[in-house]
């Protein structure tokens, strides 16, 4: 792809349902468009339907997850820092090497909000980030420095949830 353009960030943020959903439809315009993919998830980790799918899209797009598989509850565990510390090295890499047009960084708005990336690190290197890496950053509570470096925020607002009546996460729509 010999495309350059200029790359923005985005964040996609707040407690409604969405954020992963928006930057997987982005993924798959992207591809459309012929672009390469990094597809990167904090704190999760399985074969979530949206991962098998984008799999499909292999070479075009590389996916990989550093979490254990459950959202933090409470205070982070050693292993919970050492993953989330991988996989903000790998996305610095992979963002770098300027060979991926998109770069979705799932759930690091969260793995921001626990401390397991130190935030100012991470707002210096997004802020000088290079040009044509267009960058997805989802997750609930992204911080007011994440939202100042960041070019498009976008607050998904719950207003009303079948999930409160007790419904569970259903394949195919919510995993």
């Amino acid at each position: 792809m010999s495309q350059v353009f200029k790359g923005f960030i985005h964040v996609y943020t707040g407690n409604g349902k969405g954020k992963t959903t928006a930057a997987l439809g982005l993924t798959l315009r992207a591809l459309g468009a012929g672009f390469k993919v990094f597809f990167g998830q904090f704190l999760k980790s399985g074969e979530y339907s949206e991962i098998k799918a984008l799999k499909t899209f292999a070479p075009r797009v590389e996916i990989a997850q550093f979490g254990r598989g459950c959202f933090v509850r409470g205070k982070p565990s050693p292993e919970d820092y050492r993953l989330a510390q991988e996989g903000w090295s790998l996305a610095k890499e992979k963002i770098l090497s300027g060979n991926f047009q998109l770069v979705v960084l799932d759930e690091f708005n969260l793995a921001l909000h626990f401390g397991l990336i130190p935030l100012d690190e991470a707002v210096e290197f997004l802020a000088r980030k290079p040009l044509p890496s267009e960058l997805v950053l989802t997750g609930r509570y992204a911080p007011p420095a994440l939202i100042e470096v960041a070019d498009l925020v976008t607050e998904m607002r719950e207003i009303k949830h079948y999930y409160h009546s007790g419904l569970k996460a259903r394949k195919g729509i919510e995993k």
